[in-house]
């Protein structure tokens, strides 16, 4: 059988191995579709696989990466043929089911979406998890009612993946956006995403009160802790927030008062397990309601040689915007 080059992640007496390598089909997991991975991208979950820094990964060896876009070789599912482009986002990849960070991959057809007409393999990975998980954010608020009119919304991470790409489609569809980050010399760049106002991280990030001033008509925040806890006391009577991340942890030390006493709206975004329509929508969203321009603005692109050397600094909030992994 042939081989293909893939990051692996192989446990050890002293926690796990990461590294570049060949590795053989005949090792593939169950899956009626092989694609031909193009480009890739490194989120959040990434690093912490790749680091080791929480338990992300639930069997080994394990190809990493949790996302990718490319074109099918091989497939026995009813909806896809060779040739047609896709893109997946999460069901496991690099953590239970071989990921992205490798040549090729075989999934199930099931996970796939069609890659939008207008958006290319390099653009689908430029958005990736993050972006698509804050599409699924920016649709929930609206959902929710928190409408242009309604006020600021808050984005908290500003400058990083899922923050960046918020930022500009919350600017593009006429929100007042406030940026929260702790990078304020990203100001400019935040700025150039369409952010009305920039405030510094520390604002959020002490002590919660159970009600603070109102502030914000809603919020996406990808911090979670005592920031979310923050963000919910100063959400105006009615709004919402829409929680999709951990990047300062997974507690939250808040209170019931804003949900009782001024009817705030939590809203879960998971990105991993969303079901196959939900993802079509905001695929399709994306493609038109994410400048492309600033999506070029906020992209950098490595190889699949640099991904292990790079994953580590998304951790530390030392990446800004997203980040393309060139397979090919």
């Amino acid at each position: 059988m042939p081989t293909f080059k893939a990051i692996v992640i192989d446990k050890t007496d002293s926690g796990q191995s990461v590294a570049l390598k060949d590795f053989d089909e005949k090792d593939f997991m169950d899956g009626d579709v092989t694609v031909r991975v193009e480009y890739s991208t490194i989120n959040y979950k990434d690093g912490l696989a790749i680091t080791g820094k929480a338990p992300v990964v639930r069997r080994f060896p394990m190809i990493a990466g949790v996302d990718f876009s490319g074109t099918v070789e091989q497939s026995s599912h009813p909806g896809w043929k060779p040739g047609d482009k896709v893109i997946c986002n999460g069901w496991g990849m690099g953590e239970t089911h071989l990921g992205a960070y490798a040549e090729k991959a075989r999934v199930k057809g099931d996970w796939l979406v069609q890659l939008p007409a207008t958006i290319s393999a390099r653009d689908a990975m430029a958005i990736g998890t993050a972006g698509y998980t804050a599409m699924l954010s920016v649709m929930a608020l609206e959902n929710a009612g928190v409408t242009p009119d309604k006020g600021p919304v808050v984005v908290t991470g500003a400058a990083g993946g899922v923050g960046s790409v918020a930022v500009a489609i919350l600017a593009t569809l006429g929100y007042q956006v406030v940026a929260s980050t702790g990078r304020v010399q990203e100001a400019d760049y935040l700025k150039g995403l369409g952010a009305a106002e920039i405030i510094d991280r520390k604002e959020l990030s002490g002590p919660a009160k159970p009600l603070a001033r109102e502030r914000f008509a809603g919020g996406i925040d990808s911090v979670g802790s005592t920031t979310l806890a923050n963000v919910l006391s100063m959400t105006r009577y009615g709004g919402s927030v829409a929680a999709c991340g951990l990047a300062a942890g997974m507690d939250l030390p808040a209170s019931v008062a804003p949900f009782i006493l001024r009817g705030v709206s939590l809203l879960g975004i998971d990105s991993v397990m969303c079901p196959l329509p939900k993802r079509q929508e905001a695929w399709k969203r994306l493609e038109t309601d994410l400048d492309r321009q600033k999506l070029a603005a906020m992209t950098t692109e490595i190889g699949l040689a640099q991904v292990i050397e790079t994953a580590p600094s998304i951790l530390g909030g030392g990446v800004r915007g997203r980040i393309v992994v060139n397979i090919q």
